[in-house]
């Protein structure tokens, strides 16, 4: 495996950071990594030796306000002042350009996680006829009554406080809420995985578990429900691989209850190509979890098939 990360340049000029491996001999297909809240690109680095064991390159961009795309300690948690989502969209967009550029011809796989899941169901509606098929790693589906609630606490929010401020309250509504359900918690991150290596190494890594910004909030609770409208839906191309994949014990999809409800709206919209796989009791980082290997192994099957 080769690794190569390098800046690219985003529309409105910010510097993206984006992780690159690629496979010794010319990449079969390249995977396009889109990572989650308060993590990077970096992370996925062990899933990424596996792939181009496979033949596959791998790309994984910082979003904004992430790992390296963050100019300073104090931009984590960041996307922008106004129009943060869309501007993550079209960054998005930019390092697809730039794999298409470096590996002509290859079918593009997007591989998104969590937060990443969230902005690759909004990207699909917008181009994904680039795509040779879409991951949803952690995913989830209509925003739930809580997170109706909180767009409405998190503008009270960013009236008190300002869009970098940060809300304890919405910290809790979120990321709190996610742990009850583990009681008694070992540490604040015990969701992400069973694995307590894995949540230590979370927990070590300046670049994760941040506090992330009030108006980030406002932007993933509004794209997420504009990514979830049966009127965007409609707009994804019909014939699309999508293979989604959830721990059971996730909650941020529900313990599945939600990502049931994203897949009847996809077969609703008339996607006939959905595929979809439950671990149980996995928690929420599935390439961090106790069996990982199980789960590499059914994405390295279903990568396979789609791109024969």
């Amino acid at each position: 495996m080769q690794r190569a990360s390098a800046p690219l340049a985003a529309a409105d000029g910010a510097a993206l950071f984006v992780h690159g491996w690629r496979p010794e001999a010319p990449a079969r297909s390249v995977v396009q990594i889109v990572h989650g809240m308060a993590e990077h690109g970096g992370r996925y680095a062990r899933l990424a030796a596996a792939l181009t064991d496979a033949g596959c390159a791998v790309y994984a961009g910082d979003l904004r306000g992430h790992g390296r795309s963050a100019p300073t300690p104090g931009d984590l948690g960041f996307f922008a002042a106004r129009g943060g989502w869309r501007k993550c969209l079209d960054d998005i967009w930019r390092v697809n350009r730039r794999i298409a550029a470096d590996h002509p011809g290859a079918p593009i796989i997007l591989l998104a996680h969590s937060m990443g899941s969230f902005l690759a169901q909004h990207f699909i509606g917008l181009h994904g006829d680039s795509l040779a098929g879409v991951v949803l790693s952690g995913t989830s589906g209509k925003p739930s009554a809580l997170a109706v609630v909180g767009r409405l606490i998190a503008r009270l929010e960013r009236l008190r406080r300002g869009p970098r401020g940060r809300s304890a309250l919405l910290q809790s509504l979120a990321f709190d809420g996610f742990n009850k359900q583990f009681a008694p918690p070992r540490t604040a991150f015990d969701w992400l995985s069973r694995d307590t290596d894995e949540v230590d190494k979370y927990i070590a890594d300046p670049l994760c578990g941040f506090p992330v910004s009030i108006q980030l909030w406002i932007d993933v609770l509004d794209g997420l429900g504009a990514a979830t409208s049966a009127r965007h839906q409609a707009r994804i191309p019909k014939h699309l691989p999508i293979y989604v994949i959830s721990g059971s014990r996730d909650p941020v999809g529900g313990n599945t209850r939600s990502v049931t409800q994203l897949l009847a709206a996809y077969r609703q919209a008339g996607l006939d190509r959905i595929t979809h796989r439950f671990y149980a009791d996995a928690r929420h980082e599935l390439f961090n979890e106790t069996n990982r290997d199980e789960v590499t192994r059914d994405l390295l099957s279903w990568l396979a098939a789609v791109t024969a």
